[in-house]
């Protein structure tokens, strides 16, 4: 297990592709939402061919700021200004628009009556493209031009009107016919209600705002927390099995005591004590601390929990703590490509060789100690029979020993019988066998191992 440390930059990095990833998003539904609404503006003004064009072409606008926009995200010309400059160019074509186009061309009547129609909603669409980006500065941004934009539209509309009405005009407890009047009029601008407009979408660019900050706030805690876990994790898988450490970690550092079949694999080096005598401390820890980390490697690798080091020696699990439906397969494949690797490389210069135990049975597990501390350990004769047939070995010329138990959920032709064992406890023997060589079958020899305890 590797600690992955994110940092400050890094989680910028990371927000910085997702807002990027939802402009994106945002670029493509504002585009076919513009041509879903070209398709509407051309046939409903199929009578004004003229104004159809109009419309066209400021759609047109407005998608290729959308394409110009969605080219340099990402790209080299990328910069963090340029989201906020094409809010602003988008507002500043829109709020153009509304100042200069008048809603009908063959009807004279102040620009102030546009402010009557419904285009107001369309500041919103750009707020929405805008919380694409998850970024609470751009939406705040967008908020604040589009306020100013309409304002400042509805200033340019207003400019040469020489009679304008307002609210006040109207009262506050007018009668019908004053306030038809009055609010009916190409005169009436309602100031206010532009005000109470522009107010509104900056107040909702500040909630929308509030949300992704908070939302951005909860994503970096929980960042925060995950490495923090993972520190923890890496640290205490240092002194226990990482696999061990998570579910310690998850279950509060608590492990229940389980019994439950699973797979045993021990494994020694050769000759060790020799081994010491040759190339000292010094060298004998450098060749275990090799060793060791390659056969970790292979282990978890296949699914296996490596309980302990005892020595030279490794005893590693299969099904306990973490389940796996085929431990005996895996704990298998893990000797195998154990012993091949002895035989293909050295460890620290030191060419080493090593003998490996398998059984399947019941096993309990669970985290035993006292004096505060404790530790994750498997027991019960599975692990004593694995510990047995590892140490027979050298007494059979084999590398590799695995009882009936394991061999028994796998093919046959992988493996050659070497004899059986008596088993203290157990009414019927068991049956050992080692890795079948090119060629060689699967019957029993005339080796007979002594009775284990």
């Amino acid at each position: 297990m590797q600690q992955t440390v994110i940092g400050k930059s890094e989680q910028a990095a990371i927000f910085h592709e997702a807002e990027q990833k939802g402009l994106r998003l945002a670029i493509k539904g504002r585009l076919v939402a513009l041509i879903l609404m070209g398709v509407w503006l051309v046939a409903s003004r199929s009578g004004d061919p003229l104004r159809a064009i109009e419309y066209l072409i400021a759609l047109g606008v407005f998608a290729g700021f959308g394409i110009i926009h969605y080219r340099i995200i990402g790209s080299s010309y990328d910069r963090n200004w340029i989201k906020y400059l094409f809010i602003a160019l988008d507002i500043g074509f829109l709020s153009l628009l509304i100042a200069t186009q008048p809603v009908f061309d063959n009807v004279d009547l102040p620009q102030a009556v546009i402010f009557r129609t419904p285009i107001f909603p369309f500041y919103f669409i750009i707020l929405g493209v805008a919380a694409f980006s998850f970024s609470p500065g751009l939406v705040l941004w967008a908020g604040i031009c589009g306020a100013a934009g309409w304002l400042g539209a509805f200033l340019y509309a207003i400019r040469d009107m020489t009679q304008t009405y307002d609210w006040q005009d109207i009262g506050t407890s007018p009668d019908t016919q004053t306030f038809v009047t009055y609010f009916f009029s190409p005169d009436f601008i309602g100031a206010w209600s532009r005000v109470q407009e522009a107010l509104a979408l900056v107040i909702v660019a500040i909630l929308i705002g509030l949300v992704m900050w908070r939302a951005r706030h909860t994503v970096h805690r929980q960042i925060e927390a995950e490495q923090e876990r993972s520190a923890i994790s890496d640290i205490f898988g240092q002194y226990v099995p990482p696999a061990v450490a998570e579910v310690l970690i998850s279950k509060r550092g608590t492990l229940s005591p389980i019994e439950r079949e699973a797979t045993i694999l021990f494994a020694d080096v050769a000759d060790f004590t020799k081994l010491t005598e040759t190339i000292g401390p010094k060298g004998i820890v450098e060749v275990l601390n090799a060793y060791f980390d390659a056969v970790s490697q292979i282990i978890t690798r296949h699914h296996g929990v490596i309980t302990q080091f005892q020595g030279d020696a490794v005893l590693a699990t299969f099904n306990v703590p973490v389940e796996d439906d085929d431990h005996a397969g895996c704990a298998i494949r893990a000797a195998r490509e154990i012993n091949d690797l002895v035989h293909q490389r050295d460890f620290a210069g030191i060419h080493i060789q090593t003998r490996i135990g398998i059984c399947t049975g019941t096993v309990i597990a669970g985290s035993v100690g006292g004096g505060g501390r404790q530790s994750y350990t498997v027991h019960g004769d599975t692990v004593n029979l694995a510990a047995r047939l590892e140490v027979m070995n050298k007494e059979l010329g084999t590398d590799v020993l695995i009882s009936g138990t394991t061999t028994k959920y796998l093919a046959a032709d992988d493996f050659r019988k070497i004899g059986q064992m008596d088993v203290r406890g157990l009414s019927e023997p068991i049956d050992l066998f080692t890795f079948a060589a090119a060629g060689e079958l699967n019957v029993p020899t005339d080796n007979v191992p002594a009775t284990a305890s």
